[in-house]
């Protein structure tokens, strides 16, 4: 049977990983390879088909991927990050503190990947909470939420951008309905969770966290940073083109000469690429810093998502596997017939494989090469199988994601309150997402 052979594919994946350390883009290529010759796929077109798949994820990847690490380093080493944070936080006051940290935290968990967010952010949530005299984790758990919503849900993060391709949505319509979603997600997972929490789990609001643990950071003075306005435009604008291009193309009908320039300019490539060049001038150029500290900014964010877009890649390799194996095919006619939603299916299969692998990048592309085959009949939107597949893969993080590891230290928890806290934050936000996008398809 295709399925046994995919979850003994599964399984090998997780005991390489796991138990032998071996480097997921390697172990992604092995088992890619195996599974492939347990389908019983031509041994001659096995490497074309990997080659196929890491080629075509990363053909339709790498400019957006790319180009949103580049944009997000200038911004975090410019301190725009640390200006949005700190006047949203002033602004809002005590009694509304948390919200916003979920603004700030939402803000720039879109300009910056979730783990680099994450050590940005953590510094700033210590000093203010040692200031407020408040818990860490009172104002931890929003922002990672906020964080983690914006890493599984909205393009360019890789999980969200990867998938995107792979089922052949549109990015604008991934980000317009992401953000629909993303909002009462991140507010369900963070403030109203965090009230829970502090009832069933006092103990790990009691601790003081270990900032040792980020090592050395980067120290700002918030007068030498760029102002609050420029800094969020510049962390958005690749949004805002995105979303505007996405609305004015299903607001307006047929084929004038101004609406392909708006689809050209909204287009995913062309909008980071645009917004690239804004942040260069804004956190750069205005700011008198030499063109050579600039680039070498840039050439530092390409560097540390390298592996990152490898493992992308064999992400890919293994889904294009699924595909040319005829698994997807497989499982089309298992559930044919079935009432089952395609996004609860989608999203079922999704929670399996990152529980299993816990790497939610890798978890959702294996899904979509398992349910690509189900969309044929076009009766749900591509974009909401996106959001689905997404949610699916957030859920339940624990001790093979690495996620869970970097909270643990931060917050200097107990696996026990790990659990209780962050396993439990990333399983709402599943569920959550999933209620928000099953509602949201009874109107699209």
């Amino acid at each position: 049977m295709p399925i046994f052979i995919v979850a003994l594919g599964v399984l090998l994946l997780l005991l390489l990983i796991v138990k032998f350390k071996i480097n997921t883009f390697i172990a992604l290529i092995i088992v890619s390879i195996l599974v492939a010759l347990g389908l019983g796929m031509d041994i001659t077109k096995i490497i074309t088909s990997v080659e196929t798949g890491v080629g075509g994820q990363l053909g339709h990847l790498a400019l957006v991927f790319g180009f949103g690490a580049m944009l997000g380093k200038l911004v975090a080493d410019a301190g725009g990050a640390y200006r949005i944070a700190i006047t949203l936080i002033n602004r809002f006051g005590r009694k509304k503190i948390q919200v916003a940290v979920v603004v700030a935290s939402f803000i720039i968990g879109i300009a910056l990947f979730f783990e680099v967010g994450l050590v940005l952010l953590i510094p700033i949530i210590f000093a203010i909470a040692t200031e407020l005299g408040i818990s860490i984790l009172y104002l931890g758990i929003p922002m990672v939420a906020a964080l983690s919503v914006t890493h599984g849900f909205l393009p360019p993060h890789p999980a969200p951008t990867a998938i995107t391709a792979a089922y052949g949505a549109n990015m604008g319509q991934v980000l317009l309905y992401g953000l629909i979603i993303s909002i009462p997600t991140a507010i369900v997972a963070g403030p109203l969770f965090s009230k829970i929490a502090i009832k069933v789990i006092p103990s790990a609001f009691e601790r003081k966290g270990n900032i040792k643990a980020l090592g050395k950071q980067k120290e700002f003075k918030l007068e030498d940073t760029p102002g609050f306005f420029i800094s969020t435009i510049t962390s958005l604008f690749p949004v805002i083109l995105m979303a505007l291009a996405t609305i004015f193309s299903l607001a307006v009908k047929g084929d004038s000469t101004l609406k392909k320039f708006i689809e050209f300019i909204g287009a995913p490539g062309t909008a980071m690429l645009i917004s690239l060049i804004l942040a260069i001038y804004t956190m750069g150029i205005a700011r008198k810093i030499p063109m050579k500290t600039i680039m070498n900014s840039v050439e530092i964010s390409i560097s540390q998502i390298a592996m990152m877009l490898l493992i992308i890649g064999g992400g890919g390799a293994f889904k294009q596997v699924l595909i040319d194996g005829g698994v997807g095919d497989y499982v089309a006619k298992m559930f044919n017939g079935t009432t089952l939603s395609p996004l609860l299916l989608a999203w079922i299969i999704a929670a399996i494989l990152r529980i299993c692998l816990g790497s939610a990048t890798v978890a959702a592309l294996t899904t979509a090469g398992l349910v690509t085959p189900l969309m044929v009949s076009g009766a749900v939107n591509p974009a909401l199988m996106v959001l689905a597949t997404g949610a699916g893969s957030l859920i339940a993080s624990h001790v093979n994601d690495a996620g869970f590891w970097m909270f643990k230290e931060y917050f200097n928890l107990s696996l026990k309150e790990t659990f209780g806290t962050w396993t439990l934050l990333e399983t709402i936000i599943s569920i959550v997402g999933l209620i928000c996008v099953l509602i949201l398809s009874l109107f699209i």
